[in-house]
């Protein structure tokens, strides 16, 4: 049977840990060809440069190829129907990962195709990036259990995967938003479903001061995301107190690692230069995209073969 990821949910702890740790073994060494004559359709409705870039190196460098379709070349939904592009990519490629709008059509996707589907980004969830960033996290501090990841900003689809990831890998997660762009209310009863076993917590705050205290991450995102270009100056006054600089991060550990998933506005969510601050581990997580994908389809594809 194939294995569909499109929820960090879709892994166990377990399973993340596995991912994780082969991730490590790939970027300590030479990549073996495992997928070798396999074939990943990368099906994009947004725009891209890390998860188009990473994925296609990743299969590259597992001896796999990878196959970009744009937006204009496919027109999902609109040129064709999502069932018969699912039906007609699953006869030619071994995998799908999907970037789309809305995470409806990534469960379409997945309903109507014979090969594992991936979500790239959807407005519900990221996950490959929430693995990736986990990935960097463990390179930095070691462990996952026992720390606390601080959010500041938009409860968007990059927040909902956090607060599944870190849920399930036994980290706290705390998160500040403004009235109106709070977390999605399914994915923190989740999320705290998964806490009740790994014995971390999750808290909600409007304060970010407050979200960041004695927090071992911070992490922030864009105000406005991909498709919600008109509420751009809504969003900039809704958002004014939650930036990220050199005070907000004085309220957390010492030790602190900023993250941040990229593209960035700079002067907006972070302060000038914060990128480039000793705290700031932002460019690791975007390298950290390529190691993580090459462990995500190796486990999915090879998987895939064993169980069929």
């Amino acid at each position: 049977m194939k294995k569909d990821f499109l929820s960090v949910s879709d892994f166990s702890p377990q399973e993340i840990e596995q991912v994780i740790e082969q991730a490590v073994i790939f970027k300590e060494g030479d990549s073996p060809h495992l997928l070798s004559g396999r074939i990943l359709a990368l099906l994009f409705e947004k725009p891209s440069l890390r998860t188009r870039v990473s994925f296609e190196i990743a299969m590259h460098q597992l001896g796999g190829h990878a196959i970009y379709l744009s937006p204009q070349e496919i027109g999902l939904g609109n040129r064709e129907s999502v069932s018969d592009v699912a039906k007609v990519l699953s006869r030619y490629v071994d995998c799908v990962a999907a970037r789309t709008f809305s995470h409806e059509t990534l469960i379409s996707l997945a309903r109507y195709s014979q090969v594992p589907v991936i979500n790239a980004l959807s407005d519900l969830e990221h996950p490959c990036q929430a693995l990736s960033d986990l990935l960097t996290i463990y390179e930095k501090k070691g462990r996952l259990a026992g720390l606390t990841m601080a959010f500041v900003g938009d409860g968007n689809n990059v927040a909902n995967s956090l607060l599944i990831a870190t849920s399930l890998t036994g980290m706290s997660f705390h998160i500040a938003s403004p009235s109106g762009y709070e977390i999605n209310q399914e994915i923190l009863g989740q999320g705290r479903k998964f806490t009740s076993s790994s014995k971390s917590e999750i808290k909600l705050f409007s304060s970010p001061e407050e979200a960041v205290t004695s927090a071992d991450i911070v992490y922030t995102d864009v105000w406005t995301s991909m498709g919600q270009d008109a509420e751009t100056d809504k969003r900039r006054l809704a958002f004014h107190d939650y930036k990220v600089d050199e005070r907000l991060l004085s309220f957390a550990k010492q030790d602190v690692l900023f993250m941040h998933p990229l593209p960035a506005h700079h002067g907006e969510e972070i302060s000038p230069g914060l990128l480039d601050d000793p705290r700031s581990v932002v460019f690791d997580q975007a390298e950290n995209r390529l190691h993580l994908q090459k462990a995500l389809l190796a486990k999915i594809l090879l998987q895939t073969e064993s169980s069929g």
